[in-house]
């Protein structure tokens, strides 16, 4: 398959491109404007070309070496929006303003980034008659609800992150519904694992911090529950919401369906750093961060149902995996 990853040279992307290359026979190309990921984090994943926008061609006439190939630019220029999704068979959107805290600081460049942005891809898709768009969705749409979250669930978001999501998912029910446009998204929980250094999620952040000699800082009591997921499952989610027919349209929970506060995550990844020498790491409490929900973990019924998807790795074992793989670079 021809795919088009927006935000590919970021942490969920170069995770997709690798399973790709692994699998073979895939051709892609990668959107990026190198704002968070990196050539570098790209060239860990796969080796890669890179071209200039102007001169990039439709997909089916483009690598025929088999590579992987890079366009840096900005998922808000319509025009070369349309110019490298031309001749995909799949675009999967996972570039986007993404966290709470930053959308509350500046709602509007969230808003046009995960808003705007989307509908070029969307558009995109329909003017070069791509078969299948998958939306990185969030659960933050559902807002503070009862969990588990379900996709049946009235949404009333909290944050404009959250409401930003929620447009995009709208956004991509309105283009299956009036152009058929097969859109799918995925309600992503806190994904973590090898190859995060970028994230600004809690996993992530908290193991830099750690490393860095800086303290692990917890809004708020702690008490507030979160669903992690593993990279590995979600990467495998993304591949079966392109590969399964007859999804058009729908919106899946892609977590574990297991709650755990932020309290009990940080005290494994404490226990787990100082076993690997990194001691007497500092955790500190402060103020309740604005936009953020109390409770939130999924029901994954639908898509183990739809997708024949669902979570296979523990929290310990990919916790451990991912510090693992942390103090690693470090060492380098």
């Amino acid at each position: 398959m021809k795919w088009l990853i927006t935000g590919g040279c970021g942490f969920i992307g170069t995770s997709l491109i690798k399973h790709l290359r692994a699998k073979g026979g895939h051709t892609v190309r990668v959107i990026d404007n190198l704002s968070v990921g990196t050539r570098e984090d790209l060239s860990k994943a796969t080796e890669f070309i890179e071209t200039d926008a102007a001169k990039t061609r439709p997909l089916h006439a483009a690598n025929r070496d088999g590579m992987c190939e890079l366009v840096v630019g900005n998922i808000l220029d319509e025009a070369l929006a349309l110019k490298v999704c031309a001749g995909a068979d799949v675009i999967v959107h996972l570039a986007a303003s993404t966290g709470v805290a930053l959308s509350v600081q500046d709602p509007r460049s969230d808003c046009m980034n995960n808003v705007s942005g989307t509908l070029n891809y969307l558009e995109s898709a329909r003017q070069n008659s791509v078969k299948r768009f998958v939306f990185a969705s969030s659960s933050a749409p559902a807002g503070e609800v009862e969990p588990p979250i379900h996709e049946e669930l009235p949404p009333h978001p909290v944050s404009p992150y959250g409401a930003s999501k929620l447009a995009g998912e709208g956004y991509c029910s309105a283009y299956f519904r009036t152009y058929g446009v097969e859109t799918v998204a995925l309600r992503f929980g806190n994904v973590y694992g090898p190859g995060s250094k970028h994230k600004s999620s809690v996993v992530a952040k908290f193991i830099r911090n750690a490393l860095e000699g800086k303290p692990l800082e917890i809004y708020g009591d702690g008490k507030q529950t979160r669903d992690f997921i593993f990279i590995d499952d979600l990467v495998e989610a993304v591949v079966l919401s392109v590969i399964t027919e007859g999804v058009g349209g729908e919106i899946f929970q892609i977590a574990t369906n297991y709650e755990t506060t932020i309290n009990e995550i940080t005290e494994v990844l404490v226990d787990m750093l100082s076993k690997r020498g990194h001691k007497n790491v500092e955790v500190k409490y402060s103020e309740v961060r604005l936009g953020d929900v109390k409770r939130n973990y999924s029901d994954t019924t639908k898509a183990k149902k739809v997708l024949g998807w669902y979570a296979r790795a523990d929290l310990s074992t990919g916790l451990r995996q991912t510090v693992e793989w942390f103090t690693e670079q470090v060492s380098d």
